[in-house]
């Protein structure tokens, strides 16, 4: 069951939710609201007691969620 990075289009919120059915509808926690947009999220994984970024990605501290076109 993975966890989601979405924004509220009602009050700009960003949060985290878990989301256990791809038809499960997602609201705000803050405002309730239902029009919420699914962000792009770096992930990595740990191994060997190293972080590593996750493939294609050059780990920089330039990228946002939402935005990596600071080193790409």
């Amino acid at each position: 069951m993975p966890i989601y990075e979405y924004t509220c289009a009602n009050c700009n919120k960003d949060f985290e939710t878990l989301v256990f059915r791809s038809d499960e509808e997602v609201s705000c926690p803050r405002c309730k609201g239902t029009d919420v947009h699914r962000l792009m999220s770096a992930c990595g994984f740990k191994s060997s007691g190293s972080f590593t970024p996750a493939s294609g990605s050059s780990g920089c501290s330039g990228c946002s969620s939402t935005n990596c076109s600071s080193c790409h």
